[in-house]
C-alpha cells in the first residue's frame, strides 16, 4: 500500500514542480520590455527658431508594460527628404539636428529602436518601431 502513495506523492510533486516552472517562464517573458511606439518632441520645428539652428529633438519610447514611458529612449538617429536620405540635416546620435549651409525645406527627422529593426532602409524603414518629426530648413 505505501507504493502507490509513494508513486502518488512524487507524480504530484513532479507536476507542481512543473507548474511552477511553466509559470515561472510565461512570467520572465512577460518581464522582457519592448517598445511599443516611439514619439519624438518637438514633433514639428523650424531651425531659425534655435539658437546657431541646432534643434534638440528628444525620443520618447512607449511600452505595453511599467514604467509605460521612458524619456530619452534610447534610440538611432537620422534624417531623410521626400523619402530619401540626406546630407542637408545632420543628426548626433543624442538627436541634435542642424541643417547643413544651403539646406531649404522640410526634412524628416526619425529615431528608431535597434531590437525591432530586421532591416533599415532609408527614414528609418524596415524598423518595427520608428517615430519621427518634422524639421523646416531656411
Amino acid at each position: 500500500m505505501e507504493r502507490p502513495r509513494f508513486f502518488l506523492l512524487s507524480f504530484a510533486t513532479a507536476v507542481a514542480g512543473w507548474l511552477a516552472l511553466s509559470c515561472g517562464a510565461s512570467s520572465f517573458s512577460g518581464l522582457i520590455r519592448q517598445p511599443q511606439s516611439i514619439t519624438l518632441s518637438p514633433a514639428t520645428a523650424d531651425a531659425l527658431d534655435y539658437p546657431e539652428g541646432h534643434v534638440q529633438f528628444t525620443a520618447t519610447g512607449h511600452y505595453s508594460t511599467a514604467p509605460h514611458t521612458v524619456t530619452p529612449q534610447a534610440a538611432t538617429w537620422g534624417a531623410c527628404y521626400q523619402n530619401a536620405p540626406t546630407t542637408a540635416v545632420s543628426v548626433t546620435t543624442g538627436g541634435l539636428a542642424q541643417c547643413a549651409n544651403g539646406a531649404a525645406g522640410t526634412y524628416t527627422i526619425f529615431a528608431f529602436d535597434m531590437t525591432n529593426c530586421n532591416a533599415i532602409t532609408a527614414c528609418g524603414g524596415g524598423c518595427t518601431v520608428v517615430g519621427t518629426a518634422q524639421l523646416t530648413c531656411p
